[in-house]
């Protein structure tokens, strides 16, 4: 019997950058190159998004 599940990965990446931008960004290309480079690994897992938003040590999005 073949059953899918639904998962979640929550995680929190430091980042040094000037802006919420720019870090948002650096982190999207670490993440972009990471599934590049294990494309089985992510085919295996079925993931098929990533989304994340910066944070200021003060909470504000």
């Amino acid at each position: 019997m073949k059953v899918k599940v639904h998962w979640i990965i929550d995680g929190v990446m430091e980042i040094e950058a000037e802006t919420n931008d720019a870090a948002e960004a650096l982190a999207d290309e670490k993440l972009r190159n990471f599934i590049n480079a294990h494309p089985d690994m992510t085919e295996t897992l079925g993931a098929t998004a990533i989304q994340g938003h910066a944070v200021t040590d003060g909470g504000d999005a």
